[in-house]
């Protein structure tokens, strides 16, 4: 018997059901590639990813489910207790660590690849690509726009959602951004890691960038609703750069 196909809704990019125990997800050039990324991730004892399952008959890749929800919308307050930034911090760290020895050599990647090329970046590790529940963190999601880079880019973009310095974040009261960035760049390894200066200062340029990208997603899809996240990020961009 087949499973039944369930859609999981709240992405921007791709078509994505359950089926089961596993997830199928529209399948691109970059696919092999990032199948093999996650398996030499998972190798190296990273766990809090999924596993990748190859292609089904429709073409489309196959990953094990991640049990839990989503970090944001009704069932995301999960997200904001202090031990699940810390937990966030040392997933991302852990990737970092893993991937830095992943072979570069005939990668395909979604996105363009940043200098210096420190480990592969997932590029998009927000709540929203967060799984979890009242028992914390499980792991990370949708990692399909993963490409190498330095630290400190992921760092940037974890800070912007999840401090949060984001404009349209749903954090509960009492939440400090920037008690939460020492924290988060604490967790991450602050002897060896970027610094909390380095990572708020590298927020504007991956925000301007993430606005340009998504100025072109909205055209090439018809998405206008896109071009207002993507206005929302210069906002953002202008706002943090000149702190």
């Amino acid at each position: 018997m087949t499973d039944a196909e369930v859609a999981l809704v709240g992405g921007n990019v791709n078509a994505v059901v359950r089926a089961g125990d596993t997830v199928r997800r529209t399948a691109g050039p970059w696919t092999p590639t990032i199948q093999a990324l996650l398996a030499w991730v998972r190798a190296h004892g990273v766990d809090g990813v999924p596993t990748p399952l190859g292609l089904d008959a429709q073409g489309r890749e196959v990953l094990t489910y991640l049990p839990g929800v989503v970090g944001q919308g009704p069932e995301g307050g999960w997200v904001w207790p202090p031990s699940v930034l810390r937990d966030a911090a040392r997933l991302l760290r852990a990737w970092h660590d893993a991937s830095a020895g992943f072979p570069r050599d005939g990668a395909v990647w979604r996105l363009p690849a940043h200098e210096p090329d420190e480990v592969v970046c997932l590029n998009d590790v927000a709540p929203y690509n967060m799984v979890g529940g009242d028992g914390g963190l499980v792991g990370f999601i949708d990692v399909d726009m993963a490409s190498p880079g330095p630290r400190v880019r992921d760092l940037a973009y974890l800070a912007y959602r999840l401090c949060p310095f984001a404009e349209d974040a749903s954090a509960p009261a009492g939440i400090h951004p920037s008690q939460r960035l020492d924290d988060l760049v604490a967790a991450y390894g602050a002897e060896d890691g970027p610094t909390a200066d380095a990572v708020l200062a590298a927020i504007p340029p991956r925000l301007r960038e993430l606005a340009e990208w998504t100025e072109a997603h909205a055209a090439s899809t018809g998405r206008a609703d896109l071009r207002d996240h993507a206005a929302m990020y210069r906002r953002d961009a202008t706002r943090l750069a000149a702190r």
